[in-house]
């Protein structure tokens, strides 16, 4: 069961990622550019805050 959760969840990130590209590729671009003025510890912060989101989200699915 667990190589075939993951290959799921592979695919849902593919989806997720893929949705901004596919609607709207000229803003996602724009996006981007205003990413790379950004610094780095805004963008660790960023990430962590996503991070401490999906393990939440997941240990509250998998509690319940």
């Amino acid at each position: 069961m667990f190589p075939e959760s993951l290959v799921v969840m592979l695919g849902v990130v593919l989806i997720v990622e893929g949705v901004p590209w596919f609607l709207s590729p000229r803003g996602t671009k724009r996006m981007l550019s205003e990413l790379l003025r950004m610094n780095d510890n805004s963008l660790r912060g960023i990430g962590l805050f996503f991070m401490l989101v999906g393990l939440l989200l997941v240990y509250f699915v998998k509690s319940s």
